[in-house]
């Protein structure tokens, strides 16, 4: 539509079913510029996507044409196609359902780039399972810890 104009930021957050640390220090990077390529495809734009061995992080410039599930879906399905189809995990890769969305205004980028980029070093501190909480209380998402992942039984 003419003259329509958006700013829409994202940081989505998604795990390795069990959150099992499987994402590979020899492929990851291919990795991360896939589910790039995979966002940038959709029409969003991808500002940074970087994780650790269990999980991932996107920060997202999104259209507003798309819902964030609707791209979440088509990133993770892919990306796992692709982890597959090379055979880069021992076995079938999965990721876990579901996924973490939170918005951001543009004063805030810089920080949440900043955080994002600097995965190991956060993650040398807190584990994944405490920062996804703690992203789900800081926005006040309701949720029921016991769904949050599902564990290998």
């Amino acid at each position: 539509m003419a003259n329509t104009y958006h700013q829409v930021y994202i940081h989505a957050i998604f795990a390795v079913k069990y959150r099992n640390a499987v994402i590979g220090s020899g492929w990851k990077d291919t990795l991360y510029g896939v589910i790039g390529n995979l966002i940038n495809e959709t029409s969003c734009k991808t500002l940074i996507v970087n994780g650790m061995p269990d999980h991932i992080h996107c920060l997202i410039g999104l259209k507003p044409v798309i819902s964030i599930s609707e791209l979440m879906k088509a990133v993770k399905a892919k990306s796992s196609k692709y982890i597959n189809d090379h055979g880069l995990t021992a076995s079938r890769f999965e990721w876990q359902d579901g996924y973490g969305g939170s918005s951001y205004g543009q004063s805030q980028l810089d920080a949440v780039y900043r955080y994002i980029q600097n995965q190991e070093a956060h993650h040398n501190k807190q584990s994944f399972r405490e920062e996804y909480v703690e992203f789900l209380q800081k926005f006040n998402v309701a949720h029921d810890e016991q769904y949050i992942f599902s564990e290998l039984q």
